[in-house]
């Protein structure tokens, strides 16, 4: 079975124990050294910076906001989950309940202790990177494609209105640090209101101003 994932996976662990703690899941059992969770919390770090340098490398003349969006597209859940399902190990899940390796948050959780476990195992950063840029720039042109810039469309539409600009204010806050879940509220002075929310506050305007512009009813040409 070792083997079988190794070949998937395109690396041979010289400890595999690691490999085995990667795609243990906690309800199988509590012990912090024997399930994912804490390799998971080290891949996600590994994942953001390599992603990050992926992008600033590939789209050098794009703004951070794109880049940001991007970025978002690439480290989500449904795409740390869709190269585990290509990689074809989520059958090798173990846990309590086999269901559970239908479950997005513990594909991506997987996804991301896989790659802490060969950083750890191979003791380079490289190697884990290596694994990171082959399986995630596939991903690039289909998950990161940026959004539209729809608060510079609602400024030019405010304007073409004679209106104030928007206001932009974050209602609050939800969901935990690793997957936090922004609302913001965009409104004019003449009482208009929209609210958006997003996985960073950047997203949360961005869909705002999208509801706003359909209130408004222009198109998103």
């Amino acid at each position: 079975m070792i083997q079988k994932i190794e070949e998937k996976l395109g690396y041979t662990f010289h400890n595999p124990k690691l490999l085995q703690q990667a795609l243990t899941h906690s309800s199988f059992t509590a012990d912090i050294h024997e399930n994912y969770e804490r390799l998971e919390f080290l891949g996600d770090r590994i994942l953001g910076v390599t992603v990050a340098e992926m992008l600033c490398r590939t789209f050098p003349n794009e703004p951070e906001g794109n880049l940001s969006q991007r970025f978002v597209g690439l480290v989500c859940k449904d795409a740390v989950a869709e190269v585990v399902r290509e990689l074809g190990v989520e059958r090798a899940i173990v846990a309590a309940n086999v269901d559970v390796r239908d479950s997005l948050n513990v594909l991506c959780d997987v996804g991301e202790a896989l790659i802490a476990a060969i950083y750890l195992d191979s003791g380079d950063m490289t190697v884990a990177q290596d694994f990171v840029r082959q399986h995630w720039t596939p991903l690039i042109d289909r998950k990161s494609r940026p959004h539209k810039d729809f608060k510079t469309k609602l400024q030019e539409e405010a304007h073409h209105f004679n209106l104030n600009p928007p206001l932009y204010r974050m209602l609050k806050k939800t969901g935990s640090e690793h997957e936090p879940m922004f609302q913001v509220e965009v409104s004019f002075d003449n009482g208009q209101s929209a609210v958006g929310t997003g996985k960073s506050k950047k997203l949360a305007e961005q869909e705002a101003a999208h509801k706003m512009l359909e209130i408004f009813g222009v198109a998103d040409d």
